[in-house]
């Protein structure tokens, strides 16, 4: 493929090293095997914006791929393709290969949450309550669309699900999430944290809490035990 081959003339040897260790490919880590060509994101979205007519099927061969990069810019296109029912249908089918956080950051909500915000949402749920770290990083990332869209209910009740996660990802995740939540209603945030604060990881009530006052901020760390 010629878009495979555009790539591999950005390739950076340099960046590819610290893009494995940032994304945490070693054994036993979660990116584990995920092969890096060390090509930032905006030279990626430059050669996405070139291929945007590249049919499901050719998307499908990069995201088959073991190259991250050719999987993060067939998601650049994607995500600029209309979105209809065929598309999330395939986004669902390649949840195995939406397989590290920032492939899930860039298109869960732009695609899953803009077809559903005013669809049946209980996809979002079967996610959430997967085995998959991603699909469960997707089910909550879905919801930022609902966010900025001002509907909470899905993003909260989909945090409570995701409350006693172990995984470091999904915490911030969550985290992420509700204080996105507090950016446009602060009580709606408040209300769920005064709920569960105590019971939430302290990573993400850290991320959820970010932007408050010191003040109120220490008052919910040092109160958690």
């Amino acid at each position: 493929m010629q878009i495979k081959k555009d790539l591999e003339k950005l390739t950076n040897k340099e960046k590819a090293e610290i893009f494995q260790k940032f994304f945490k490919t070693k054994k036993g880590e979660y990116g584990e095997g995920d092969i890096f060509l060390g090509i930032s994101v905006s030279e990626q979205r430059n050669v996405a914006n070139k291929y945007l007519n590249l049919s499901l099927s050719e998307l499908q061969e990069l995201l088959n791929s073991k190259i991250h990069e050719h999987r993060l810019t067939a998601l650049l296109i994607l995500i600029q393709k209309e979105n209809n029912k065929d598309l999330i249908n395939f986004y669902l089918k390649n949840t195995k290969n939406i397989n590290n956080w920032d492939l899930v950051d860039c298109s869960a909500h732009k695609v899953l949450g803009e077809y559903l915000i005013d669809k049946d949402k209980s996809i979002l749920y079967k996610l959430a309550k997967s085995n998959n770290l991603w699909e469960k990083r997707i089910a909550i990332i879905s919801t930022f669309y609902f966010i900025k869209n001002n509907q909470f209910e899905d993003t909260l009740k989909i945090s409570e699900i995701l409350l006693q996660d172990k995984h470091d990802l999904i915490h911030k995740a969550v985290g992420w999430m509700l204080r996105e939540i507090g950016k446009r209603d602060l009580e709606k945030e408040e209300n769920f944290l005064k709920k569960y604060y105590k019971e939430m990881p302290r990573t993400m009530l850290r991320y959820a809490i970010e932007r408050f006052e010191e003040i109120k901020r220490q008052d919910y760390l040092k109160n958690k035990v």
